[in-house]
């Protein structure tokens, strides 16, 4: 794996957080990595700054950010005015752009059907994203299947509840799972340390 994303191996479980109340609960949990599916352009810098005050990874999912327009500008806003790590998309030219000026960046995909599925190359090749994130999360065959075609780092996203939907997605090959469910964030203990937390989600 790039080396810039070597923190994704420790870290099985991200915190995707929507709304400033569960944002505060991620702050305290054990995940290391949040993903933001809310805010506003005038709101987004301080919350990003909460979370790197507490020495996490923070990404900002680009189509989610009220007043942020579909443009490639939008990745310049996230760059400019905050200290997020990546950003999240489901518009290749938007994450094209945001690799270029330096942001880690996460293809989001709805794979909702078959022809969904084999768009993913389509999509892959015209951005050429640090991580692909298949939503949802919950299809372990699929996820072996992208896994074995495509190099590029999966996550798990959607629907995932609980250990044994964890266990399945990262059995399948995804890096790491992004859920919103706050009982999967207390798998994770804040105060592991990292090599026992990869020594955790090789056993999990």
């Amino acid at each position: 794996m790039n080396k810039r994303l070597q923190f994704f191996e420790t870290e099985p479980i991200i915190a995707a957080v929507k709304t400033e109340e569960q944002l505060e609960r991620a702050l305290t949990s054990g995940s290391n990595i949040i993903f933001f599916l809310f805010g506003n352009i005038c709101n987004i810098p301080k919350l990003v700054e909460s979370v790197k005050e507490r020495g996490k990874y923070a990404f900002v999912h680009l189509d989610l950010i009220n007043g942020l327009a579909a443009k490639e500008i939008a990745a310049d806003y996230i760059r400019s005015f905050t200290r997020a790590d990546g950003v999240l998309s489901t518009k290749p030219p938007i994450l094209r752009h945001a690799k270029e000026i330096g942001l880690i960046t996460v293809l989001r995909v709805f794979v909702l059907d078959s022809l969904a599925l084999d768009n993913i190359e389509k999509l892959r090749a015209a951005c050429n994203p640090d991580l692909i994130e298949l939503v949802p999360g919950l299809m372990p065959k699929i996820i072996r299947q992208v896994h074995s075609l495509h190099r590029t780092p999966l996550i798990a996203g959607g629907l995932i509840r609980d250990k044994e939907d964890t266990v399945s997605a990262l059995s399948a090959g995804a890096v790491s799972i992004s859920t919103s469910c706050e009982e999967a964030w207390q798998e994770l203990d804040s105060a592991q340390t990292p090599a026992q937390r990869q020594f955790r989600k090789e056993g999990m």
